[in-house]
């Protein structure tokens, strides 16, 4: 189990650190309901993480894992998330903006800060579930609890360490917040405009490194 928790660790990082799930985090902290509001996306958000990773879990524990065309698939399978990082990564490269002015948010960010605790649960489920690298990290994940073969408890562990690791960045905004209470907003201010600015080049690197491993394990299961 142990081994899996390894292999999944640098996965639920990518999930982690990715601006986008944390400047939503943030915008919701300047909203008229501000602690209900991230602590409502922060659930929907690791219910989420956690639901799309027990989906693919059961497929991937139907799997016989010791035939050799299984192994290979999901060796496969591995190399094409692995390569999918790299152009996701040279696709990043190329659209980043440039380092000074005021920094500009996704269009998709646009209204977070008005909105209700209920509306921000089920924004955070959204993101959580359907963001294309959470989807991405989930399966490679799955891919490495199910091929394990570990027990039912065992399973729910690993996913339970991974979905808690997933939803740190998310759930730092609202830990500053209630800790600092009204020193707060600079520093989530701070936060919000750096992650914004750099979100390109970080999850750019983020993307080439975990290429890296998904590839290196791809090659290695092969």
């Amino acid at each position: 189990m142990r081994q899996v928790i390894g292999e999944i660790l640098p996965l639920a990082v990518v999930v982690m650190v990715s601006p986008i799930n944390i400047i939503a985090a943030i915008l919701l902290l300047f909203s008229p309901r501000p602690v209900p509001a991230a602590a409502a996306y922060l659930v929907g958000f690791a219910a989420g993480v956690g639901a799309v990773l027990v989906a693919f879990d059961l497929v991937a524990e139907q799997v016989d894992w010791s035939s050799s065309d299984a192994s290979r698939g999901g060796a496969l399978l591995r190399l094409a998330l692995g390569v999918w990082l790299l152009v996701a990564a040279v696709k990043k490269l190329r659209k980043r903006g440039a380092t000074d002015g005021p920094p500009e948010l996704p269009p998709r960010m646009r209204g977070i800060s008005s909105m209700a605790p209920g509306r921000a649960a089920t924004t955070g489920l959204a993101i959580g579930a359907l963001n294309p690298k959470n989807l991405a990290m989930a399966l490679a994940s799955a891919l490495a609890i199910g091929a394990a073969g570990l027990s039912g408890g065992e399973s729910a562990l690993v996913i339970a360490v991974y979905v808690v690791l997933a939803s740190v960045g998310v759930a730092a905004p609202l830990v500053v917040t209630l800790a600092l209470g009204d020193r707060s907003p600079p520093v989530l201010e701070t936060w919000r405009d750096w992650l914004a600015r750099n979100n390109d080049v970080v999850m750019a690197v983020l993307y080439f490194v975990f290429a890296a491993v998904l590839i290196g394990n791809g090659i290695r299961k092969w």
